[in-house]
């Protein structure tokens, strides 16, 4: 775990992941810091496989997409707080991607994640799983700048991520549980807290909002 994690405690990051605000809280979540953790293990194991085994699996040739030209100069840790700083996207947000992380790699076996791809498929996973989550997103045009992209070509990777997914984008509350489970076992959590709050928080919020606007919409149709 990288040293910026170190410091994460068990009840930080409960308490980041059930009451975090941007506006409240200047500091980066706390789940971003276990995420890097995560991919960067992935990525150093991918490399080690990739040494230690004389064939190589076949890359599907849509995901290649991700694959960059110049690797950037850029931690994985430092890009996650680039676009949290940049976008505000919560918590949630962040264990989303991680699901769709998984999920994309066991729908394209023949993909790793390396050093040259890994940030083009973070930045268009982050902005599928914001769109996902939040009641409101920045534009795809905003993200591709926080990215380091053209917008051209960040639309492009969402469409073609969209259909390496097969489009199961949807996260229910077991799913969800269960994947902030994990990260909470990266910091020591035993025990299991109830993170499914933060999405089923959103999920009645969202419903209320529907509700509220429907009914504004028929008055206005009565007066």
């Amino acid at each position: 775990m990288t040293e910026s994690s170190l410091t994460i405690s068990p009840r930080k990051l409960r308490s980041d992941l059930y009451s975090y605000s941007h506006q409240n809280d200047a500091n980066t979540p706390l789940v971003i810091s276990v995420l890097a953790s995560l991919i960067e293990r992935t990525m150093a194991r991918n490399e080690r496989i990739a040494k230690n085994c004389k064939w190589t699996l076949a890359k599907n040739f849509r995901s290649r997409v991700f694959d960059c030209h110049e690797t950037p100069d850029m931690t994985i840790q430092s890009y996650l707080e680039r676009i949290s700083k940049y976008t505000k996207a919560g918590p949630s947000v962040y264990v989303v991607a991680y699901v769709y992380i998984d999920r994309f790699c066991q729908a394209n076996p023949g993909f790793r994640i390396d050093a040259g791809n890994v940030h083009r498929l973070l930045i268009t996973i982050i902005m599928v799983a914001s769109k996902y989550v939040e009641d409101t997103n920045y534009r795809n045009s905003y993200f591709a700048r926080v990215g380091g992209l053209a917008t051209k070509e960040l639309n492009k990777l969402e469409v073609e991520f969209l259909f390496l997914m097969d489009f199961k984008l949807h996260v229910n509350v077991s799913v969800f549980e269960s994947y902030c489970s994990h990260l909470e076992r990266e910091v020591s959590i035993g025990g299991g807290y109830h993170i499914e709050r933060t999405l089923r928080c959103a999920e009645e919020i969202k419903s209320g909002q529907v509700e509220e606007t429907r009914y504004n919409s028929i008055a206005r149709m009565l007066l």
